[in-house]
């Protein structure tokens, strides 16, 4: 190791470089989730184009050889010379990161993408990636490798369609794995017809071994989800509660269902983007459910059960829920986006499903009162525990051969 560091030592990554010698800095891991990460990169974009009320349907291909190919029929990436930068557009957006039509509300007024980073990382990262467009009655073809246009965009020639089209072939060199797994993309296909109550996604497994194909569409939206989840295990009630929102700065979606059961299972997701490590609006959600429900409780339960304390735990003992929110601007948690760092949303979230749930309740007293013995059953069990728990420690105190304290 030298000690010669100067001026010269310092090195500038142009273009994707930096993506490259750094990838898991974008898109999480080079192992088999960072592989899938690459697919859903550019699903989000397609879902982002539903939500702006432009696509209906989302088709996935996994191809011989492990490639990948996402198409859909929204507007297409506009395919023109960029006025400005004086490239074809389709190129500046696969080539250059921070280029992208996310950054205002004119093209859309919530989305996943945000950084206009995602598609130009998949493209730094695929050994080939081909991207296909119609739009305006034209058809277009642009090939890139590892981050870089093999040539400019040629004319596959007039179409009264529109959409975009993007092949990708994972690069070797950077990957530990380069096989996609049908399971999960079909997990997460789901969980997205789950969320987009308008759109259709097909899934096809190419593969000779395979051959597989599964259409996922759920006009019932999280309540058809919550519904999935629970199948093996019975509800305290027929149908799960199922709250809408539209007004408000955030448009928030939530169904949730308790069962016999005494685990919680509990999803979120931004911009359809499922948080798996929650965040803000999480936090609002159980806050006012525990909130209502504890309302409820002191209202309901006879004066001698009022003694035991209930608590958050509780409340979401033998719950399934789901919850959507749709942000302008989200903040999240590192370009993965797993987790919501927006402080506003806790107290957002929070008034919208107290108020929401309160009024369903008051409406629904035949649906609250088996909630509320439940939740009574979990707080006594609880406090049943911890006293044994107590009492077996004073005792090991005690029988350890000196006083205690």
């Amino acid at each position: 190791m030298s000690n010669d560091y100067s001026a010269s030592s310092i090195t500038v990554l142009e273009g994707l470089e930096a993506v490259r010698l750094r990838p898991a800095m974008y898109i999480g891991s080079t192992d088999v989730r960072g592989l899938h990460h690459l697919v859903w990169e550019a699903v989000d974009n397609s879902v982002d184009e539903a939500m702006a009320g432009f696509c209906d349907r989302i088709d996935i291909h996994i191809l011989p050889g492990n490639g990948i190919r996402i198409s859909d029929n929204g507007r297409g990436i506009p395919i023109d010379i960029h006025p400005k930068e004086k490239v074809g557009t389709l190129e500046l957006v696969l080539t250059k990161l921070h280029a992208g039509g996310k950054f205002d509300s004119d093209s859309y007024q919530v989305s996943a993408g945000l950084h206009g980073v995602g598609i130009s990382c998949v493209n730094a990262l695929a050994e080939k990636l081909i991207a296909r467009v119609k739009r305006n009655g034209r058809h277009v073809e642009q090939v890139f490798s590892k981050g870089i246009a093999l040539g400019p965009q040629k004319e596959l020639g007039s179409t009264t369609e529109q959409g975009t089209e993007i092949e990708i072939w994972p690069d070797a060199t950077i990957f530990t794995e380069t096989v996609f797994s049908y399971d999960t993309l079909a997990a997460r296909c789901r969980e997205l017809a789950f969320l987009n109550k308008t759109l259709t996604i097909n899934i096809v497994d190419e593969r000779p071994e395979e051959h597989i194909h599964t259409e996922f569409s759920y006009p019932g939206g999280l309540a058809s989800f919550v519904e999935y989840v629970d199948q093996n295990r019975k509800p305290l009630f027929d149908e799960p509660i199922y709250i809408y929102n539209d007004a408000g700065e955030y448009p928030l979606e939530l169904a949730l269902q308790y069962n016999e059961g005494y685990q919680e299972n509990f999803f979120s997701f931004v911009n359809n983007v499922n948080t798996f490590d929650g965040g803000t609006h999480v936090t609002g959600f159980r806050s006012g459910l525990t909130r209502v429900v504890s309302r409820f409780a002191n209202e309901l339960l006879a004066k001698n059960k009022k003694d035991v304390q209930i608590t958050g735990d509780d409340v979401r003992e033998g719950l399934t829920a789901a919850l959507a929110i749709k942000i302008a601007n989200p903040q999240f948690e590192g370009q993965t986006k797993r987790k919501l760092g927006n402080s506003e949303a806790r107290g957002l979230v929070e008034q919208v499903v107290g108020e929401k749930l309160e009024e369903f309740f008051l409406e629904n007293p035949t649906i609250i009162r088996p909630i509320i013995d439940k939740v009574y059953n979990s707080a006594v069990a609880r406090e049943a525990g911890h006293r044994a728990s107590s009492l077996a420690r004073r005792k090991n105190v005690l029988e350890a051969g000196c006083l205690p304290g």
